[in-house]
């Protein structure tokens, strides 16, 4: 893991609704939690703007973040986000306390490669249609990777990558597949050019 995502906050006694919307109007501050591990939950607000351009780089949401709370460093993650629905505002935000002994289920990013140098795209008209853009996985802390890639480059027209299909990275499993085959999702499809057949798309592939 490339970045280091610290992030100061404050702990707050002052809750409810009415707390809530006076820390986003008058100090611009975001109110969140922190929860899990042994130790109790605890209500605390981060800068509105800190938290925005940490939010810009993608790896955030799938990173180990230092979330430093009144002097006091915690491993977190980020688990959830509550954002207005019409301004580019932050409401609310969930963050889950990691430990480097134990495994944590999270969502990561899914990263597609070599997609308009595919076989089935360069060489047979067919076009990828993608399924699943991000992936729950469960690793330790330490093995945490902040997106997986899916190489498209050998993918040729009417082929299905599926969730068992990836390659994923050591340490990290997938909790979904132990749950049977009906769990193994398809993650893209290489669907034939509109309106050709079999034949049509094979002979297209001849002939490029």
């Amino acid at each position: 893991m490339s970045e280091d995502f610290i992030l100061n906050a404050q702990a707050r006694d002052d809750l409810g609704k009415g707390a809530s919307r006076r820390l986003r109007r008058l100090a611009d501050l975001v109110p969140a939690i922190v929860y899990g591990g042994t130790v109790a939950p605890a209500s605390i607000s981060v800068s509105h703007k800190d938290l925005v351009k940490h939010l810009e780089n993608e790896a955030f949401y799938s990173h180990i973040i230092t979330l430093n709370v009144d002097g006091k460093n915690e491993s977190v993650i980020l688990k959830d986000l509550q954002r207005h629905p019409s301004k580019p505002k932050v409401l609310h935000a969930d963050f889950l306390r990691v430990s480097k002994s134990t495994k944590l289920n999270t969502s990561v990013p899914l990263h597609f490669l070599n997609e308009a140098t595919s076989k089935g795209v360069k060489l047979q008209g067919g076009k990828i249609t993608t399924t699943l853009v991000q992936l729950e996985i469960s690793c330790l802390p330490a093995d945490l990777p902040e997106f997986i890639e899916v190489d498209l480059a050998d993918m040729e027209v009417g082929q299905i990558i599926h969730i068992a299909d990836l390659k994923l990275p050591k340490g990290v499993s997938v909790p979904a597949l132990a749950q049977g085959p009906d769990h193994n999702l398809p993650v893209v499809t290489m669907q034939k050019p509109k309106g050709a057949t079999d034949d049509e798309a094979s002979e297209e592939g001849e002939g490029a």
